[in-house]
């Protein structure tokens, strides 16, 4: 089931947030946990919410997902790739984000 996600390990994508222009970011952990801080520019959209926000994708954009461990990104990437849609697994999640969070 979930070998086909595309991942990058949160070390390697903490680089690629502080150089690139844009990345899309999705945090699908629940309320509490991203109560605690998230990465600034992530947009928040709990992993059980992904199926009924597909609507606010573009498909022809790439999306870094993310969650506490890169366990539920995961799911998420393998759902949203289901769906036509390019997801990429934040592997370690927030627990290896060496970047700011707010």
């Amino acid at each position: 089931m979930f070998q086909d996600v595309l991942s990058i390990h949160a070390n390697d994508f903490y680089q690629l947030v502080e150089t690139a222009n844009k990345v899309n970011i999705i945090d699908v952990r629940e309320d509490d946990e991203v109560a605690t801080g998230m990465i600034p520019t992530a947009h928040h959209i709990r992993l059980r919410d992904i199926p009924s926000k597909l609507s606010l994708l573009d498909q022809g954009e790439t999306y870094y997902i993310i969650c506490h461990s890169g366990v539920r990104s995961v799911s998420a990437c393998d759902f949203l790739q289901e769906q036509g849609f390019k997801a990429v697994n934040v592997e370690g999640g927030m627990r290896e984000w060496l970047g700011a969070i707010e």
